[in-house]
Order: structure tokens, then sequence, then C-alpha cells
């Protein structure tokens, strides 16, 4: 009997993980138009002046969005450090129940801090293109994180 019952809860904790693991995914807005070609990664070894841990990952990539694509909601584990080479983008922020957002050009530089939920979106004509450093990325993991749309800034 005990058996059985142990069967049984290990199959409905199970069955709760897999749920959840699908309504997180659901309910993420991935990226469109959007590509990233990573362009290195590596491993923190020293203790220098920028706040880094030891042993936690710095990555970098260039990321193309197309006109009207998206990066979708996220956010980054230890932020971004973005430089902008071509284009113009529109960054929408949730904040709360408040939306912001910034318009950002050719030329120009812009954090997004850690955990901070974000879109990315392009509303020009033509593609842009960005070049960011992601800093303190846990080892073995992605330096983004799908999020959910807030709901906080109507129409994206």
């Amino acid at each position: 009997m005990k058996l059985a019952l142990r069967w049984t809860l290990l199959s409905v904790a199970l069955a709760s993980v897999v749920a959840a693991a699908f309504v997180a995914t659901g309910a993420a807005t991935p990226p469109s138009g959007l590509t990233n070609v990573p362009l290195a990664r590596g491993t923190n070894v020293s203790d220098g002046t920028i706040p880094l841990q030891v042993g936690a990952d710095v990555a970098m990539a260039q990321i193309t969005v197309n006109p009207g694509g998206s990066s979708g909601w996220h956010s980054h584990p230890g932020g971004a450090i973005i430089v902008v080479k071509t284009g113009t983008l529109t960054v929408y922020r949730a904040i709360g129940s408040q939306c912001q957002s910034n318009e950002y050009t050719a030329g120009q530089a812009f954090i997004e801090r850690p955990g901070e939920v974000d879109q990315v979106v392009n509303e020009s004509t033509t593609p842009y293109v960005l070049f960011v450093t992601f800093p303190r990325v846990p080892q073995g993991t992605s330096a983004r994180t799908d999020k959910p749309d807030p709901g906080s800034c109507p129409g994206l």
C-alpha cells in the first residue's frame, strides 16, 4: 500500500512539473525577425573593479532585428550592455503597471538591468544591429530569459 501511495505522489509531482514547464513556455513571448550570432563566451577569472563574480560567464553577441521584428518580452540574469551599430530601435520596459519607452539610434549605448523585463522593437524600415555584452551569466545557462507579456504596454 505504501508503495502505491509513493507512486501516486511521485506521479502527481511529475505531472505538476511538466504542466508548469508547458505553462511557462506557452506564456513566453518569443522573438520575431531576430538573428542572434554568438560572438564569444568566457568565464571570469579575475577580481577587477567591475562587479563580476569569479566563475560567472560573460557572453557577447551580435543581434540583428528586421523591420517589424522584436526581441519578445525577456530579461537577462546579469543585465546587458548594448551598443547600437546601425538602425533605430525602441525599448519598452514594464515597470510595475507602467510602460516606459526609449528610442536608441546608431552610435548610442544603453543598459538593461539584471532581471528588468523589456521588449525591443524595430519600428523603422531598416534592420538594426546591436553588439551586446551579457555580464554575470550563470555557467551553463542562457544569457536570456523569455518572459510573458506583462500587459503594461498595450498594443505590443
